[in-house]
């Protein structure tokens, strides 16, 4: 697989606008609004979805129906698709202060200035280091940037038809309309059921054991729906095989064993005693739930970050080669840009000032020793080594990202498996300098922050970089207008955080579990690793057993060679419903599939399916979200839609199959009927 040079669509010697005030305005506010569905996202879904795509599609239509040119929809889109990654690097690692019991409560304006200088930080750096390595990376021909080419084309064919977006701004409108029905109680959102098994001891053993199996449906999820569309039907039925391992393996043997030796009916009268009126029946359902939580929560929860450990490193050693030329590629290419003074550089080739970037990167250690030193109370030595540790990683990792990118695209960028490289590696250098304690885990979450952002960053804007290389932008204004939306998703996104974990903790008290980061709704499963392993190797308070279990069990679906063990594992640490909603996303693309190979569609016509379903996907995604966003402002101030008006108090769950019928065919109809049409 090769790439080839491009002749800019707007030549060097061209100047248009760019860097217009409009253009800033459309890309902020994608920035925000893309970075902020993909918190939603990423912390229910454990997933982030490419923000380039809406965000070409969504500055195309607005700019063109402004006589807008073609430079300012790519500097828009540069903007408005940088909040996607500060999105990825926040929800990975933040939230993991707050599951350590670092950040308890969540906000405070401490918490917030603290998380907006690591958020900031690592985005800058990610800019800055990719400045550096810029030029050698975008002209280089063994890397085909698919994503960023099929950005482009969007931007190349929009000059002449821009009314795909249509289907975008619908399909938002669809997710976010099914979200809000679902909050009013027109249909249930999911369906579950305890089946429970006969007590009995198990034949030739002294064993007893009582227990039962909590079976469910899928979530009425136009996001999940959309996310399992997007990764087709082959990831989707391993994500969903790993819900399948934990809740019809998992859960239900530790439950035949564990819940024989439980006070059940004493659990029972606490319950019925502090909720006046409750049934005995509603009691036991409610402890039963209780304990399976538990369970989940607190047992099959480590075995799955045990996995997931294990599959984030195999996944970087199944791209060691790629990994490995990334590092000697920097390091060269630092060397490189280093060399020779050119006296006259064409517009399309003028980057940041060498000097800009040094002295930023210098700015950018100063500050992460003041966080360490003051913010996170450490010795002097402790800060200076997280300050050193975190530009080197930070640049590697930077490298690899941008590098990775530029061969599978930032959907398929290992950002996860970078960042647990670069906090194991920070833990141990921790814990060999004699450093313990709370603010040893501070200290590596930290560093493990700035990097994760550094690195998501670095690979959106690198395959940005590349998009605008073909269309004629110049990247030095693409690199400061990616610095104002890096600060602007900064200062934003801890607060979308803040409202998604407040407003889930008032839902948990409402419905009876323990809400917040870690929940069921809101399980956050790389931040809940980050967490985990942070206080493991520095803190000293690791469930080895359990973790090792999860390894092993990692270690067995490699040697199956198992396409993605990853996605078992986090699927192991999702919710059932989640994963079996994602699981049907899949099935729907595969149905898509199957209908447009069967109708025998040209290549042309295969091509405009699948540029609409992605768009459709991702507009269904956006919509939930934002409306996600919005009900949970609403809880954080103690407001609940149902207080004031609800359809049903109990609503069917036939409903909820016929809403679910209805987004399936809207999946299908749109991308193979319709698209078909207007190709």
């Amino acid at each position: 697989m090769s790439g080839k040079k491009y002749v800019p669509f707007v030549s060097s010697e061209e100047s248009l606008p760019e860097m217009t005030l409009r253009a800033f305005i459309i890309g902020i506010v994608l920035n925000v609004v893309l970075g902020a569905a993909n918190a939603y996202l990423g912390l229910k879904a454990g997933m982030t979805i490419a923000a380039t795509y809406p965000a070409a599609v969504i500055s195309l239509a607005i700019l063109k129906a402004l006589r807008g040119n073609i430079l300012e929809e790519n500097f828009a889109r540069t903007v408005g698709s940088i909040g996607e990654s500060v999105a990825a690097g926040a929800i990975f690692t933040l939230p993991a202060f707050y599951i350590a019991g670092l950040w308890v409560p969540f906000f405070s304006p401490t918490n917030y200035i603290t998380a907006s200088i690591i958020l900031v930080a690592g985005g800058v750096l990610g800019i800055l280091f990719v400045a550096i390595l810029r030029r050698i990376m975008v002209e280089d021909s063994e890397l085909p940037f698919p994503e960023s080419i099929a950005a482009a084309e969007i931007h190349k064919a929009g000059r002449t038809d821009a009314k795909n977006s249509k289907y975008l701004f619908l399909a938002m409108g669809i997710g976010a309309l099914v979200k809000l029905l679902g909050e009013l109680k027109f249909f249930a959102v999911y369906w579950e059921k305890f089946i429970a098994f006969a007590k009995q001891t198990i034949s030739g053993t002294q064993f007893s054991a009582k227990g039962g199996m909590l079976i469910g449906s899928p979530e009425i999820s136009p996001a999940y729906l959309g996310v399992g569309y997007i990764i087709g039907p082959r990831l989707g039925a391993l994500n969903f095989s790993g819900g399948i391992l934990a809740w019809g393996i998992l859960v239900p043997v530790i439950l035949y064993f564990m819940l024989p030796s439980i006070d059940v009916a004493a659990l029972q009268a606490t319950l019925m005693a502090n909720n006046p009126g409750m049934t005995p029946e509603e009691a036991a359902q409610g402890v039963t739930l209780s304990i399976i939580g538990q369970i989940a929560r607190y047992i099959v929860k480590p075995i799955a970050i045990g996995g997931m450990l294990v599959s984030a490193f195999y996944t970087l050693y199944r791209m060691r080669k790629n990994l490995f030329a990334g590092i000697t590629r920097s390091v060269n290419d630092v060397k490189k840009s280093m060399q020779g003074h050119q006296i006259h550089v064409p517009r399309t080739e003028k980057d940041l000032s060498l000097r800009t970037i040094m002295l930023g990167i210098l700015g950018i250690a100063i500050l992460t020793f003041f966080i360490t030193f003051y913010f996170f109370k450490t010795t002097f030595t402790v800060a200076l080594v997280s300050a050193t540790v975190l530009i080197i990683l930070a640049f590697f990792f930077a490298a690899i990202s941008g590098y990775l990118v530029g061969i599978m695209g930032s959907s398929n960028n290992p950002i996860s498996g970078l960042t647990l490289t670069g906090l194991v590696v920070t833990a141990l250098i921790m814990v060999l300098i004699g450093v313990r304690g709370t603010e040893g885990i501070a200290s590596v979450l930290g560093v493990a922050a700035i990097v994760c952002v550094a690195a998501a960053v670095a690979g959106e804007m690198l395959q940005d970089l590349k998009a605008g290389h073909i269309l004629g932008g110049t990247p030095w204004k693409m690199q400061v207008g990616d610095v104002v939306g890096v600060f602007t998703a900064s200062l934003v996104m801890f607060g979308v955080l803040v409202m998604l974990n407040n407003g889930d903790i008032a839902q948990g008290v409402r419905e009876g579990y323990q809400g917040g980061f870690g929940s069921k709704n809101l399980p956050a499963p790389q931040a809940g690793l980050m967490a985990l392993l942070s206080r493991g190797i520095v803190g000293g308070d690791m469930a080895w057993p359990l973790i090792v279990a999860g390894m092993l069990m990692a270690t067995a679906l490699i040697l199956m060679q198992v396409k993605s063990p990853m996605l078992i594992c986090v699927g192991i640490y999702l919710p059932l419903q989640t994963t079996f909603a994602i699981f049907i996303g899949g099935l729907i693309k595969g149905i898509t599939d199957w209908w447009i190979n069967r109708k025998n569609y040209s290549e042309v016509q295969k091509s405009k399916v699948e540029n609409v379903g992605i768009l459709v996907a991702s507009g269904l995604i956006a919509g939930e979200a934002l409306m996600g966003l919005v009900l949970a402002g609403f809880r954080g101030f103690n407001i609940f839609l149902t207080d004031y008006f609800f359809f049903f108090r109990n609503p069917s769950f036939i409903i909820s199959l016929v809403v679910l019928a209805l987004l399936a065919l809207i999946m299908i109809w749109w991308p193979a009927v319709i698209g078909k049409k207007e190709s």
